[in-house]
């Protein structure tokens, strides 16, 4: 049988849905669907409920903007935690492969995205507002840049330098033990401990 030739509308308006996800194509979309076909009426509907309930239910930290179950997320209220140390990423993936690290011990700002002209993306659709109140209210001593080492990764983090190098803060980046081209997110855990470790002065790497 070919995709184009479902026996069923349902079965293809559902294969439509999955493959709208991203990395997700009509093939895996179809085997995706009969597989929850195939399982009981009380196990799709859990399926299903579970989704629901997350986006219904789902909050980004008031203070980070990290994904969280709470108005602060777990990160931020942890006591043990630099809150002076901002690391700043793209995105929730980025928090959660620097974590794996184990070698940061500070707090996170996520953007929400990175400046992209293709993309449509500039400055003021990142979330940087809560960022910036923290810095001019002395809250912060370091501020790290950790978004993924492409030409938009650069202009967000000169943007940002611009934006806070007259205040009396340490401004950072991640070592180039990352390549150029990746994202933090599929860096390997030992890799990017390294780079954060071995962090450099912002203003150093510009000469680079």
């Amino acid at each position: 049988m070919s995709l184009n030739q479902f026996p069923s509308r349902l079965l293809e308006d559902s294969v439509e849905e999955f493959s709208s996800l991203p990395g997700i194509g009509r093939k895996t979309a179809l085997r995706l669907v009969l597989h929850l076909l195939r399982q009981d009426e009380k196990e799709v509907k859990h399926f299903g409920n579970t989704l629901i309930k997350l986006k219904e239910n789902i909050r980004y930290c008031r203070s980070c903007n990290n994904i969280s179950d709470t108005d602060i997320c777990s990160i931020c209220v942890n006591p043990a935690r630099n809150k002076k140390s901002i690391c700043v990423v793209e995105n929730i993936q980025d928090v959660m492969a620097i974590e794996n690290t184990n070698q940061y011990y500070g707090i996170y700002h996520v953007l929400g995205g990175i400046i992209s002209p293709m993309d449509g993306l500039g400055p003021d659709d990142l979330k940087i507002d809560i960022l910036e109140k923290k810095i001019k209210n002395n809250e912060v001593e370091e501020l790290i840049f950790a978004l993924r080492t492409t030409m938009e990764g650069d202009t967000t983090n000169f943007y940002l330098y611009r934006k806070f190098q007259s205040y009396k803060i340490k401004i950072t980046t991640l070592a180039r033990g990352v390549s150029v081209g990746d994202e933090i997110e599929y860096a390997d855990e030992v890799t990017l401990g390294r780079s954060l470790v071995n962090r450099t002065l912002f203003e150093d790497s510009l000469s680079q």
